[in-house]
């Protein structure tokens, strides 16, 4: 790697120091006329000839000393990855990627991870220096993996106890300390063990879900009649995201166009949710919550109990054959994506009233068009979606966007 003056390079860091970097990034230091970075950076890399500027915590000065070298060969210190939660993202945004140059070092959080020997694929990754609290506690409520960079404020000890406080005590977790240094130490516990102990200022606390436990939402305020938040619902372990999304729900349950009284069948139920939500519109109406899965079954209940509607009843069975004695329904949804989704609505079709809705929720282009011809041929006319979700999130200084999977309604009514 050959340096010139008026470069600017970002050079990632770890607890071991210069003895972790890279030959390449070593003679980037010793040719270097200007190092910037925080104090503990700038002493993990010794003495040398380079005029040195400590700056802790404040990226908008790194920028203004970074303007005020413009002629000199600068070096800019950072911890691990510098385009993980790091500097690099902001001055490049503020100067101009031109003028940089990015060399990484294995981030922290990465080394957490492989500690702990967990994937951090899909994992949720947050820095508790600048995210609130609270909303950081309802991601983690419905995370399987979560990373989080902790501070003096937000310690493990403060984020076990505020996790213990909301009921979420379903995680193992590990604090990992000075990574990467020769006191290096990694510690796994229950939370109710971490709450009362000290770590050092270094570390990353890793939180893995334990298996088979369902979700224990937040106290439901201010409750909805339909649309309810996914995460209010119970759902089981590993299955989440098979939940039906509230701005689906939202669609399905208009299109199903329910009165008071109506009967409903809601086939392939999972945990329940659209029939929670049909119970509360259709009030003096029944409710059949069909579902094959014994997990989910159960969790039926629990979300009827915990939404306070009598009119919901589940029924543990395969399709058709646990419909058989059941009420002719005035409208029926089907939440599925297996191979024989387009026979199922066949055979639940043939049970509707006449005048009766029937709408179907599917996640492949293969089922929306056998479904939907099936349909075609049975009730004439249909009306069929695609529906993309994007939901924003903020992250750190940015709004994001996250992106659901996109499924299909598929609507029709009986003749």
């Amino acid at each position: 790697m050959t340096s010139h003056a008026g470069k600017v390079y970002i050079l990632g860091i770890g607890d071991d120091g210069v003895d972790g970097l890279t030959r390449a990034a070593r003679e980037l230091l010793d040719q270097a006329d200007v190092i910037i970075g925080s104090t503990a950076t700038l002493a993990a890399i010794g003495s040398g000839q380079a005029q040195r500027l400590a700056v802790d915590g404040d990226p908008q000065e790194v920028a203004r000393q970074v303007a005020s070298h413009e002629s000199e060969q600068v070096v800019v210190l950072a911890s691990g990855d510098p385009l993980f939660y790091g500097t690099a993202r902001y001055l490049c945004e503020k100067l101009g990627k031109d003028r940089f140059e990015v060399v990484p070092h294995v981030s922290s959080m990465q080394l957490a991870f492989a500690r702990v020997k967990e994937s951090w694929d899909e994992a949720y990754l947050t820095n508790l220096a600048q995210a609130n609290l609270d909303r950081v506690m309802e991601r983690i409520r419905v995370a399987e993996r979560v990373g989080l960079f902790t501070t003096d404020d937000f310690t493990p000890a403060r984020v076990a106890t505020a996790l213990l406080e909301r009921g979420i005590d379903y995680f193992t977790a590990y604090v990992c300390e000075n990574l990467g240094s020769p006191d290096e130490r990694v510690t796994q516990g229950e939370l109710s063990e971490l709450a009362g102990q000290s770590f050092s200022a270094l570390n990353v606390m890793i939180l893995v879900r334990k298996p088979h436990v369902p979700d224990r939402p937040p106290e439901l305020t201010g409750r909805r009649l339909f649309g309810n938040p996914d995460e209010v619902f119970l759902q089981s372990r590993p299955k989440r995201g098979l939940l039906t999304p509230a701005e689906v729900r939202c669609i399905a349950l208009s299109e199903l166009d329910l009165g008071p009284g109506s009967t409903v069948w809601d086939v392939g139920a999972g945990s329940g949710s659209v029939s929670v939500e049909a119970a509360q519109i259709a009030r003096q109406g029944e409710i059949y919550a069909i579902e094959m899965d014994v997990e989910d079954y159960q969790l039926i209940s629990a979300n009827a109990e915990r939404f306070s509607v009598s009119n919901l009843t589940p029924v543990l069975g395969c399709a058709p054959d646990a419909w058989r004695d059941l009420p002719d329904p005035d409208a029926i949804f089907i939440g599925g994506s297996g191979r024989h989704v387009h026979s199922i609505v066949e055979q639940a079709y043939a049970r509707l009233r006449a005048g009766g809705r029937i709408v179907v929720n599917v996640v492949s282009v293969e089922s929306v068009t056998e479904v939907q011809q099936s349909l075609r041929q049975l009730a004439g006319e249909t009306n069929v979606w695609l529906i993309s979700i994007a939901r924003g999130m903020q992250q750190f200084d940015s709004l994001r966007f996250e992106s659901m999977h996109p499924s299909f309604l598929i609507a029709a009514v009986k003749v």
